[in-house]
């Protein structure tokens, strides 16, 4: 008996053993998704074996290998068939988006540790950026010009210059609010994103640039080649090829110069200027490059959504972007992705589905326990149980392992080459 434990333990602590069960996971998950009208479990177990993956003993380029096949393969073809693939792929789309906005606020509050509260503004940016040039608004704004509006096609640009513009608002924002710390930091920041909105709410006169508290409508989609992106199954697409980018940028700023410098200026400010870090230079760079993201996002929603407006920007959703960094595991960016994915499906499927089930379950509940009513209430109750459980996220931030015993041999190469220039 106890034999035939050691061997199932030694089975599944193998590759091989894991593989199989990952494997079978994932069959089991994708076929329910394909078979069944709408499973909402089902599809979120099917994107939670991404986490899976990660947790397993697979060689880095066969995880990146099978979450590409995921990501690109597997979801996209058993949900293409569900009546509710749109719902799904709604789902994943607004998760890629906020992915890559909470991926670089954790450069400015878990690399660099700047409290941001007015993250949002630049979302915002990037989205009035495109939708200003490429709708009907264009033509107000710019009536002697007939290029404008923009087209679809020029989506492509504007990825790239929605991150540029977006990164120049952050250095303005950088320069004057490095005078202060903490919680001052996280207030003028905060003041920031207010400002942001309030501008585009009254930017309508006395030249009509906004179009004020109405927004703006009819944005063109996505085009290449002739084809317009219309739907969230072909805009998940165009959410995975940035996030990937976005990724990889990420992960090599981690463990680059620049990534060092932004953490010893978290760990201890005077300790890092002692060491020579240039403290404006860094942060201004942590500023601009997690900007740059949330521009690029606010580009691809004004897109997907064919209409912007202030309301869509306000202290709530930089509140809820802060809240994934926080409870992902702050500096962690597996943990960030995890927090970012969950607290959206959360709040689009998941708490959805409670209610409607609470519905269906108690018809005769009085109008103030309402479970629409009560859907934030159960938020917040996640969000403690998640802060008090794992006080650390999610994912916790992990330092990079280093080989001693090649160190050691580093230092030793070191100071012999050191003793042979001196003789």
């Amino acid at each position: 008996m106890k034999q035939m434990e050691n061997q199932k333990t030694k089975f599944y602590e193998s590759k091989l053993g894991q593989a199989i069960l990952l494997f079978l996971f994932i069959l089991a998950t994708s076929t329910s998704v394909f078979l069944l009208e709408k499973t909402v479990i089902g599809f979120l177990l099917l994107f939670g074996s991404l986490l899976a993956l990660y947790f397993l003993q697979f060689p880095t380029w066969g995880k990146w290998v099978i979450c590409i096949l995921l990501l690109a393969g597997v979801i996209p073809f058993v949900t293409y068939f569900s009546p509710s693939q749109q719902a799904y792929m709604e789902v994943a789309v607004q998760a890629g988006i906020y992915v890559a906005m909470a991926l670089g606020l954790n450069i400015v509050v878990g690399f660099a540790g700047l409290l941001d509260l007015g993250f949002v503004a630049f979302f915002a940016i990037g989205a009035y950026t495109y939708g200003i040039f490429v709708s009907p608004q264009a033509k107000e704004l710019f009536p002697d010009f007939s290029l404008f509006p923009l087209g679809g096609e020029w989506f492509w640009a504007f990825i790239v210059i929605g991150a540029l513009v977006a990164a120049l608002f952050g250095v303005l924002l950088g320069v004057p609010v490095l005078r202060v710390k903490g919680d001052y930091l996280a207030i003028v920041t905060l003041g920031f994103g207010e400002i942001i909105r309030l501008v585009f709410n009254n930017l309508d006169k006395p030249i009509n640039v906004t179009n004020g508290a109405l927004g703006i409508n009819s944005i063109e989609q996505p085009t290449l080649a002739g084809y317009t992106f219309s739907f969230s199954s072909e805009i998940y697409f165009i959410v995975l090829v940035i996030l990937l980018a976005v990724f990889i940028v990420v992960q090599n700023l981690e463990h680059s110069k620049m990534g060092r410098a932004w953490k010893a200026i978290r760990d201890d400010e005077i300790a890092a200027q002692a060491m020579g870090v240039p403290l404006v230079r860094t942060k201004l760079w942590a500023f601009a490059i997690g900007a740059s993201f949330s521009g690029m996002m606010g580009v691809l929603f004004a897109a997907k959504n064919q209409y912007v407006s202030p309301e869509s920007f306000g202290l709530l959703e930089s509140i809820t972007i802060l809240v994934m960094v926080i409870l992902g595991g702050m500096g962690s960016i597996p943990g960030v992705i995890l927090g970012a994915f969950v607290i959206t499906a959360l709040n689009l499927q998941i708490l959805n589905e409670v209610t409607m089930f609470l519905k269906s379950t108690f018809p005769n509940l009085p109008t103030a326990l309402d479970p629409a009513k009560m859907q934030r209430f159960l938020f917040g109750i996640v969000l403690v149980c998640i802060a008090v459980f794992r006080p650390q996220g999610l994912i916790p931030a992990k330092n990079r392992a280093v080989d001693a015993q090649k160190l050691k041999q580093t230092d030793i190469n070191t100071t012999t080459q050191q003793e042979t220039m001196s003789t």
